[in-house]
């Protein structure tokens, strides 16, 4: 896909995206400062409450906050079917997205239900709103392409985590019972394998192509993947729901198809990425490649996990580490990457006086300064696995790397914000000063 069959000119403003990726880093903060006051206490168990309130500071504050933010700027640019009213909508879910989370981790470390109410009520209104802004400008797209598919089976995937992750915050702050033990399970598949990974394949058969350089993705897979992950992941929570006995098998083949159709979209990634046609470094394709292999890790641990004589006691929070700060950070690392960067360049590009000498992509945040992030992400994932299989060595090692990483993260984003504001200021005064000159 090439860069002029985007529909750029029906973007939103870039405020709209933008506060959505300056925020997430911010949780990434949040999250290393739990890790470290709570210490080996946090890689113990994933049912924890502080383990939880980690867990949703990463996967809310800081992945869900990037995929809204760039589904927001998505939709029109590659779909051609914009968010109506984008600022208002962006006004609405971005503070209850925030707050929401705030006071959901909140209540897990306090222990305090009424914060968990309040934070229910406030991600349940900011995430449906946004839930049903994607269904309404998925539904004015005439042509869908492959991505699009994928983008309506991520959103479908998004409404049932929505549902799921209410019903269990209901259930904690209100005390209720749970219809099923099950719903502790669904509700992270359903985020993780539905939601976030439906879209970041969906997503990447039009971004690997255009701004990696490879060749595209085959037909075959695209045609068929995410419709086959998105039926199998409905079989595997059926046969989850109806726990042990005669539905074991069922789960059991669902989790090895899973594991199969999201092991073969990371090995064919690689491979497109092997075969690229520009050679130069490129720091993004490496958060990429990273994501894909800790994705494979995660997968294969998973699929290890259904044979008892391979499961161990720190499987679920390795697990959790592999797919969530080792795939899901890096992928989305490496979108902000080029998504900031491309957002600063276009609108500047798109100004009246955009003749005069502009920053080009690399000027407005350089390589090295992604590069160093790159490191700080790597160490930290791998400190993060340490620490979930010894605790007691790894954990404050890991929660100051991780910090380290979201902190420069944060740094680096900044820092194209503040180019393009610079850049914009100098344009703006430009044209002031030109047109009192005519004036006089």
């Amino acid at each position: 896909m090439q860069q002029g069959s985007l529909n750029l000119q029906q973007a939103p403003p870039i405020g709209v995206p933008f506060r959505f990726f300056l925020s997430a880093p911010l949780f990434g903060l949040l999250a290393a400062a739990v890790m470290l006051l709570q210490g080996p206490d946090l890689f113990v168990s994933r049912w924890s409450l502080s383990t939880l309130a980690v867990t949703h500071l990463i996967t809310l504050g800081f992945m869900t906050m990037v995929m809204v933010g760039a589904m927001m700027q998505m939709l029109p640019v590659l779909a051609g079917a914009p968010v109506p009213r984008p600022k208002l909508v962006a006004a609405i879910v971005h503070p209850l997205l925030v707050l929401g989370t705030l006071l959901l981790a909140g209540g897990f470390l306090l222990v305090q239900p009424h914060l968990l109410q309040c934070a229910v009520v406030l991600l349940g209104t900011g995430l449906t709103v946004f839930f049903c802004s994607m269904l309404l400008s998925l539904s004015r797209v005439c042509n869908p392409t492959a991505t699009i598919h994928a983008m309506w089976l991520a959103s479908i995937a998004f409404g049932i985590t929505i549902g799921l992750g209410l019903t269990l915050g209901y259930s904690h702050g209100w005390g209720a019972l749970l219809p099923s033990q099950s719903l502790r399970d669904l509700h992270p598949a359903w985020g993780l394998i539905g939601w976030a990974g439906l879209l970041v394949i969906g997503v990447a058969y039009q971004i690997v192509p255009m701004f990696q350089m490879t060749p595209g993705y085959p037909r075959w897979l695209m045609r068929s993947l995410t419709a086959s992950a998105f039926v199998v992941l409905a079989l595997w929570s059926l046969a989850q729901w109806q726990g042990v006995g005669n539905w074991t098998w069922l789960r059991i083949a669902c989790v090895c198809l899973l594991v199969a159709a999201y092991g073969v979209f990371a090995a064919i990634t690689l491979d497109l990425q092997s075969r690229r046609r520009r050679r130069m470094p490129d720091v993004t394709l490496e958060f990429w490649r990273a994501g894909m292999i800790f994705l494979l890790l995660a997968a294969l641990l998973w699929l290890s996990r259904q044979l008892p004589a391979l499961a161990f006691a720190q499987s679920d929070v390795l697990l959790g580490v592999l797919v969530i700060a080792g795939a899901a950070v890096s992928f989305i690392s490496g979108m902000l990457y080029k998504i900031m960067p491309f957002l600063a360049w276009f609108h500047l590009q798109a100004l009246p006086a955009s003749d005069r000498p502009l920053p080009n992509m690399k000027a407005i945040l350089p390589e090295k300064a992604q590069r160093r992030q790159l490191r700080l992400h790597l160490a930290s994932v791998g400190l993060l696995i340490a620490a979930a299989l010894w605790p007691a060595l790894f954990a404050y090692p890991a929660a100051l790397v991780f910090g380290a990483a979201m902190a420069f993260l944060m740094a680096n984003l900044v820092s194209v914000a503040r180019v393009y504001r610079a850049c914009l200021q100098r344009v703006t005064q430009t044209d002031l000063s030109s047109s009192l000159a005519k004036r006089a």
